[in-house]
């Protein structure tokens, strides 16, 4: 369906027809979820190696990851899937950002990231790139300090800054040791990553939720521009171009890390195939819970891991169109 002359006139591969195939391929997977009357991570792991990379489409990666590649990755990863099993049981961690959006004042950050800590988290992400960069950095050393010297932070900037700003305000901010800085600019100006990545390391960049393809991916992950990888499957061409991404992560010993709001019904699916399946390393999942109440059934976090999902399907329905069914 992408590969439609007309729609490749409107894209290709990016914008609102990639979102909507996004839709309509996420609710196929949904609904061969139900069908199978299992959650979808377990319908993905049930799937031999072969089945998994017939869904995908690797054209424009055949130089990087072809078929035989993808189909290896997944063989391999399986002879010690039952290492990395446990997973399922214990559930998959998350950190927090509710605890940092850019309009809460100090004293609810702090109040909000000492909440955090006592429901199990140990870290967090602070919303950074406002126009005013000594409030971003007093709030930056803030959640630092209400972290502690072991708690993990992160800092999202949302593509606020031009690189001559996220020069300087990367220079600062890499002084708390953050995991990674999210999105420092603009998310298409690749060599400005690149130039970034190399300025802040030891200290990750980070991005993808705005990274519309897995050709894009392709173009991040070959020049070192971005460490963690924000895949987001409804922003991608849906599921099968998420496990496309995945695997090409893999294969350059990179993390997924999803980007996630209510996203994260679906992509706690995803990310348990991707370590299970594809033994990437069970970092751990963004966690915003504001649109949960929403949802027939929402995402569950205790002690700071997501519970791993047992109802059939995507864990994607909403309670409002689920009622309008029943009555």
């Amino acid at each position: 369906m992408a590969d439609n002359p007309m729609l490749r006139w409107l894209g290709p591969h990016k914008g609102v027809v990639h979102l909507a195939l996004a839709s309509i391929t996420n609710a196929c997977f949904d609904l061969w979820a139900k069908s199978r009357g299992v959650p979808l991570w377990k319908l993905l792991l049930d799937l031999q190696p072969e089945e998994v990379v017939r869904l995908l489409d690797l054209s424009y990666l055949d130089e990087l990851l072809d078929e035989q590649q993808a189909i290896a990755i997944l063989r391999e990863q399986k002879e010690t899937r039952s290492q990395r099993a446990d997973i399922l049981r214990t559930g998959y961690p998350g950190y927090d950002t509710s605890v940092g959006w850019m309009a809460y004042d100090d004293a609810k950050v702090r109040e909000l990231t000492a909440a955090a800590i006592g429901r199990g988290f140990s870290a967090f992400k602070l919303k950074v790139g406002s126009r005013d960069h000594a409030r971003d950095l007093r709030r930056a050393a803030m959640l630092r300090e209400c972290a502690g010297d072991s708690g993990t932070i992160m800092f999202d900037a949302n593509q606020q800054w031009t690189l001559p700003i996220a020069r300087s305000m990367c220079a600062e901010l890499v002084k708390l040791r953050p995991l990674w800085i999210e999105e420092p600019t603009h998310p298409d100006d690749v060599m400005a990553h690149v130039a970034l990545a190399r300025e802040i390391a030891p200290v990750k960049v980070a991005t993808g939720e705005h990274i519309p393809n897995r050709v894009v991916f392709k173009n991040f992950i070959q020049t070192g521009a971005a460490f963690f990888l924000q895949a987001d499957c409804t922003r991608l061409a849906g599921v099968s171009e998420f496990i496309t991404v995945s695997l090409l992560a893999k294969k350059f010993n990179l993390p997924i890390v999803p980007h996630v709001g209510d996203m994260g019904q679906i992509h706690q699916h995803l990310v348990l195939f991707n370590h299970v399946a594809i033994g990437h390393d069970a970092l751990f999942l963004e966690y915003i819970p504001h649109l949960r109440n929403h949802m027939v059934h929402p995402a569950m976090v205790e002690g700071g891991f997501y519970r791993t999902p047992q109802e059939p399907g995507a864990s994607s329905d909403l309670k409002e169109l689920s009622q309008r069914k029943c009555g």
